[in-house]
C-alpha cells in the first residue's frame, strides 16, 4: 500500500470516528518501536486505533502477533510520555471501499 493511500484511509478513519462522537487527541504517534495511526478519546476512554485498508481483502489479516506487539509497546511509551489513569483499549479501523467498520478490543 502507497503512503498516499494510507493516508487517505487514516482521513476517512479520522473522519468516520468523528462523526462517532469521539475527539481525535493525535494522529500517527511515532516511537521507535512503532506507531499509532489514530489516539482518540470517548466517554473517558483512550482509544488507540490502528488503520487498515484494502480493497480486495479482509483487512485485519494484516494486523499479526508481531504488528500487535509493536503496538502495545508503543502505547506503553506513549503512556510515559503522557501519563493519564484512563481506561483504554485498542481498536482496528477497518477501511474498505464499501465501508468502515471498527473492530472493538483486539488486543484480547
Amino acid at each position: 500500500m502507497s503512503l498516499e493511500v494510507g493516508k487517505e484511509a487514516e482521513e476517512k478513519a479520522s473522519s468516520y470516528l468523528k462523526k462517532e462522537g469521539y475527539t481525535i487527541l493525535t494522529r500517527n504517534f511515532y516511537s521507535k518501536f512503532g506507531e499509532i495511526d489514530i489516539v482518540a478519546f470517548k466517554d473517558n476512554i483512550l482509544y488507540f486505533c490502528e488503520v487498515k485498508f484494502s480493497k480486495h481483502y479482509d483487512p485485519i489479516t494484516r494486523i499479526t502477533p508481531s504488528k500487535m506487539a509493536k503496538i502495545i509497546k508503543t502505547i506503553n511509551y506513549y503512556f510515559l510520555i503522557h501519563p493519564c489513569s484512563y481506561d483504554y483499549q485498542i481498536d482496528a479501523i477497518l477501511v474498505m471501499p464499501e465501508k468502515i467498520e471498527i473492530i472493538k478490543n483486539i488486543s484480547y
